[in-house]
């Protein structure tokens, strides 16, 4: 592909930006032209911040959450309920739910949710894992908060399906989420709600 700069430098870090989710070749080339303006430590510190977070950044060994450490603060917290594990999609809807202040309990983020389509099966996402959990004893709760949509639906039935047998409640979030919305982009008030009156999750 012939470049579209003066500079190849430029027309290649342009390049990268716009690999970004959301970002587009004007946005890319605005942010590098806006990073070509300033001081080099602040560049330095901007680079070494993306560079250090790739590097050291690990998951929760117990919900999969992103985490400085071995345990994420949230599962960490003795003042949450461990009692209540809510599982999610990914690391935005934790931080999406944590933003309403409404829930208490801990997480288990999928990674992905079920999608036969894309090639994504029960063993490409934190499944196993959450049964396991479960098995251990202590969850008396499992709150399904995944998107109101065909794949978050197939994934709760066959979450409901393993976890079948073992003495624990499953619920799922009321559909003040309108359906076919991803759970990240609903509003605060709404979701904090949905949470608030799940209702118990039926096959």
């Amino acid at each position: 592909m012939e470049r579209q700069y003066s500079s190849l430098l430029l027309d290649k870090a342009v390049g990268e930006f716009a690999k970004l989710p959301g970002i587009g070749r004007k946005t890319a080339l605005r942010l590098v032209l806006h990073l070509l303006k300033q001081p080099d430590a602040d560049v330095a510190s901007f680079t070494d911040a993306i560079t250090t977070m790739k590097r050291d950044v690990r998951y929760c060994r117990v919900c999969h959450n992103v985490s400085d450490s071995e345990l994420c603060p949230i599962c960490a917290d003795s003042r949450r309920d461990s009692s209540l594990v809510c599982v999610v999609e990914n690391i935005r809807d934790v931080m999406a739910i944590e933003n309403t202040m409404q829930y208490h309990g801990l997480y288990h983020v999928l990674g992905g949710i079920l999608s036969p389509m894309d090639g994504i099966g029960p063993a490409d996402i934190e499944i196993d894992s959450l049964v396991s959990r479960v098995a251990e004893g202590g969850v008396t709760e499992v709150i399904l908060a995944l998107s109101p949509t065909m794949e978050g639906d197939t994934t709760n039935f066959y979450i409901s399906r393993r976890l079948r047998g073992y003495d624990v409640r499953l619920s799922v979030i009321a559909r003040g989420i309108a359906v076919g919305n991803e759970l990240e982009y609903a509003d605060e008030v709404t979701l904090g709600r949905s949470i608030l009156k799940r209702t118990p999750f039926e096959i």
